[in-house]
């Protein structure tokens, strides 16, 4: 019986089968997926659960550079205000957040947490917030619709007509993207 080291024909054809699969393999993972950055523009607009406040606006820019093709991680700034019945009482300010997204179902829905730190830029209100926000989303190649709730602990609220600290919102954040 002649083994399969003996024969050159057949180590060849064996050496080809295996360097074509591992070649077709190397293939598919690139094309599957490329690391890389992404970048998005979004409009936000958002309901606080708390008084005074009547409705939130914003704008931000989201930087996203993809682990793999279900993880990645973000970095999201802009500016956003709380709005509020009467003349100087809004409260404007830039979040910085830093988060984590997870795509969950058929590459396109995704689960989303950020934390970061609100700098107020209201002139007659100067305390700062640390931002933690859990969101929901679904994306394609373009557009990224996502509903998260943010919650800023040091941000003022009425509570039975009390001043307070601990501001709630739902917010919806629609976006445009592409890849860098």
């Amino acid at each position: 019986m002649k083994t399969l080291c003996c024969n050159p024909l057949r180590m060849l054809v064996v050496f080809g089968l295996l360097a074509s699969t591992a070649l077709s393999a190397q293939e598919t993972a690139s094309k599957n997926y490329d690391q890389g950055f992404r970048l998005g523009f979004g409009i936000n607009g958002g309901l606080p659960l708390h008084e005074p406040y009547d409705y939130n606006l914003g704008g931000d820019i989201r930087l996203q550079y993809d682990l793999s093709k279900r993880y990645s991680i973000t970095l999201t700034t802009g500016f956003s205000n709380f709005f509020v019945s009467g003349k100087d009482n809004d409260l404007g300010y830039i979040p910085t957040k830093l988060g984590f997204k997870a795509f969950v179902l058929r590459d396109k829905l995704y689960l989303l947490g950020e934390a970061g730190y609100a700098v107020t830029v209201t002139n007659d209100y100067h305390e700062n917030s640390f931002i933690i926000s859990p969101g929901i989303g679904y994306a394609t190649d373009i557009i990224d619709i996502s509903l998260r709730y943010e919650y800023y602990n040091d941000f003022p609220i009425l509570e039975n007509n009390t001043e307070n600290t601990g501001l709630g919102q739902i917010a919806l954040r629609i976006a445009y993207g592409f890849r860098l």
